[in-house]
């Protein structure tokens, strides 16, 4: 099996934090052993790996590319709860627990992966302690990568809550070119809108006010951040925006 690297990010606070990948906490004996014990899988784009409310027979590592996580209210409404890639574990929730798998993963570009038979990866888990405390801390980091962001939003309209949202996928999923900052995962307007709690239409309105300014420049799943300058203005803003700044302030670049 070829390796991979998982780079820690620290988040900017000096401590791990969401945004670290479960096989990076590991020690390289601990993760080898790991990843020795499932088999490797391929993932075609836009492919379903776990299935929400289905029962669990494995977890999954993520090898390489990225993936979306969403779930489903009853009515119909489809919300983006997380990207995982690289490094991630999935569907460990419903493994230790022996509840349905609480959301849907689906592949955003090719996927490799190595699944592991739950049983296996409990009793790997109790022969482990350095990585089970590994997974309850990435646990209490998500819960508490949550909670934050259900504090920021609670205080934030549509437009500013997109405003962070775009921000937060540059810094983690961007590229920067000539013309801007690149973002690298390919997401609709409909998965736009289910991470911040909106409608499409609002999203999309949002979008094209975005792309009359310059801000943005957008296409079928893909978005050119132009001035994160005056996105960072919106966000910062904490209240209503009637419209997108024009003068150049502070922020911008």
């Amino acid at each position: 099996m070829r390796t991979a690297a998982y780079p820690l990010d620290d988040g900017g606070d000096g401590g791990l934090d969401d945004r670290v990948p479960f096989l990076a906490r590991l020690e390289s004996e601990d993760r080898t052993a790991l990843l020795s014990l499932g088999r490797e899988l391929v993932f075609a784009p836009r492919v379903i790996l776990l299935h929400q409310r289905e029962p669990s027979s494995h977890v999954l590592f993520l090898v390489e590319g990225w993936t979306k996580v969403t779930a489903s209210a009853a009515n119909g409404y489809e919300a983006l709860l997380a990207l995982r890639g690289p490094g991630d574990i999935v569907g460990e929730s419903a493994a230790l627990t022996g509840r349905p798998r609480s959301a849907t993963v689906t592949a955003l570009e090719a996927v490799r992966a190595v699944a592991l038979e739950h049983e296996r990866f409990k009793d790997f888990l109790n022969r482990s302690p350095t990585v089970s405390f590994a997974l309850l801390g990435l646990t209490s980091d998500r819960t508490r990568a949550a909670d934050r962001r259900r504090l920021e939003f609670a205080s934030m309209n549509v437009r500013e809550r997109l405003a962070v949202l775009l921000l937060d996928l540059a810094r983690t999923h961007g590229r920067s070119g000539p013309d801007g900052i690149e973002v690298c995962v390919p997401l609709s307007k409909q998965e736009l809108a289910g991470s911040i709690g909106a409608s499409r239409e609002m999203v999309q309105r949002l979008l094209k006010e975005l792309r009359e300014k310059d801000v943005v420049a957008t296409g079928r799943r893909t978005l050119l951040i132009l001035r994160p300058g005056v996105l960072r203005r919106i966000a910062a803003t904490g209240r209503p925006t009637p419209g997108i700044p024009a003068p150049p302030g502070p922020y911008e670049d």
